[in-house]
């Protein structure tokens, strides 16, 4: 029963081409691709939701990162179709123009870029691990990030940028709404 209600909402062209929904920062959002076409390609391709970036591919560099459901995951290695029931957030839903996010206030804050290829994955895995741990230690902060590559060495002031971000979320999160 329950298949028969995706193929009501998805259709099949002739050439294999699916047309479905997915849920991007908030909106549904329309998209056409091949059953395994990968969710970075259909981000970025698609929908022009630039800030996953393409890395290795292999979902072990992390620059592909986004939140399905708040939690971090590799865009590269997961085909678009299996999460077109699920919340994709990319960096351009974390927060607004006019009210960053804290990790992405806490990132510009402390500087923590180089080249800046990186720093997606660096932010979407920080707020999946702030979300689940307010105030994580250094260690947690360290192994939270270690499948996060950085080639230019901005590992000091990355680190320093999320314990910034621990405290402007406890700011927020005591502020009177």
């Amino acid at each position: 029963m329950e298949m028969k209600a995706q193929q009501s909402v998805t259709q099949v062209s002739p050439a294999g081409l699916r047309c479905y929904s997915l849920k991007v920062n908030g909106e549904e959002r329309e998209v056409t691709s091949y059953r395994d076409t990968s969710l970075l390609l259909v981000l970025r391709n698609e929908l022009s939701l630039n800030s996953p970036k393409y890395g290795c591919g292999l979902g072990e560099c992390g620059a592909c990162t986004v939140l399905i459901d708040g939690v971090a995951a590799r865009s590269c290695v997961i085909p678009a179709f299996g999460v077109r029931q699920r919340a994709v957030t990319t960096l351009e839903g974390l927060g607004s123009r006019y009210a960053l996010h804290p990790v992405q206030q806490a990132f510009i804050e402390e500087q923590a870029a180089q080249c800046g290829y990186c720093l997606n994955g660096m932010i979407m895995t920080t707020a999946a691990l702030l979300r689940d741990l307010p105030c994580p230690s250094d260690l947690q902060i360290r192994s939270a990030l270690s499948g996060n590559l950085c080639r230019c060495g901005t590992h000091q002031e990355i680190l320093c940028a999320v314990k910034r971000a621990v405290q402007l979320s406890l700011q927020q999160a005591e502020a009177p709404q």
